[in-house]
């Protein structure tokens, strides 16, 4: 069945919403009631909320030193390590920035690598460090090296609607993609929408607020490349 197509009603009421406040860019856990924050996960690994905790108390810091830190709210910085919200990608590189720290560490996996002269990694087909966000599910890539210039994700987009998202994605890096299959349409503030096929790539700054959906039956499957500015 063919979906409905995106309306300029979604593109008005969305660009209402901030650009930059962090207490909107998280996503409701509905199971939170029953997920207790010192539950394990199904692979045996911490929730990422019990993660979170640990790390920041392993830097010796209150939740108000982290929030000045991470530029993520108190609030809703206590509510993910209590797993009552999840946070995005753009709240977990926030948060990875001020713990110092490679965004794959955080979600979980072996103790990464430190950066050394030779060091190479590789993520086989179909494998990655999960990372749902519940618009994507993203599989980070060669999550075991730390201290990388770029920070390669596969995902697949599930949003149908610029209303799946709380707020419009804003990243200090430059960021490319490549579209694998299906059909991917990005919305930024200062572009038209911009629709990419199966083998399509753009390059841009992901300092501009923008969002992605995808278009037709098929859910897109899109390889990101995050390049932060030094």
């Amino acid at each position: 069945m063919k979906r409905p197509a995106l309306t300029t009603k979604h593109v008005r009421q969305i660009a209402t919403r901030p650009a930059a406040d962090d207490a909107m860019d998280v996503i409701d856990r509905p199971d939170a009631a029953s997920s207790p924050s010192s539950q394990s996960g199904a692979d045996g690994e911490l929730d990422l909320g019990v993660r979170l905790k640990n790390l920041r108390k392993r830097l010796g810091l209150t939740l108000q030193q982290a929030a000045d830190r991470t530029g993520v709210g108190v609030s809703t910085l206590s509510k993910i390590e209590r797993n009552e919200l999840s946070p995005t990608v753009t709240t977990l590189l926030k948060i990875a920035a001020g713990f110092e720290m490679d965004a794959a560490a955080i979600i979980g996996g072996q103790t990464p690598a430190l950066r050394v002269a030779g060091r190479r990694s590789v993520t086989r087909s179909g494998q990655g460090r999960p990372f749902p966000t519940g618009t994507c599910n993203n599989a980070w890539l060669c999550p075991d090296l730390t201290s990388k210039v770029m920070t390669p994700i596969m995902t697949t987009v599930v949003a149908r609607s610029l209303d799946a998202y709380p707020e419009w994605a804003k990243y200090d890096a430059e960021l490319f993609l490549h579209v694998v299959s299906g059909t991917l349409v990005v919305h930024s503030q200062i572009y038209e929408p911009l629709r990419l096929d199966a083998g399509d790539s753009m390059y841009y700054d992901a300092s501009t607020p923008h969002l992605w959906v995808s278009e037709g039956d098929e859910d897109a499957r899109v390889l990101w490349v995050y390049a932060k500015y030094k």
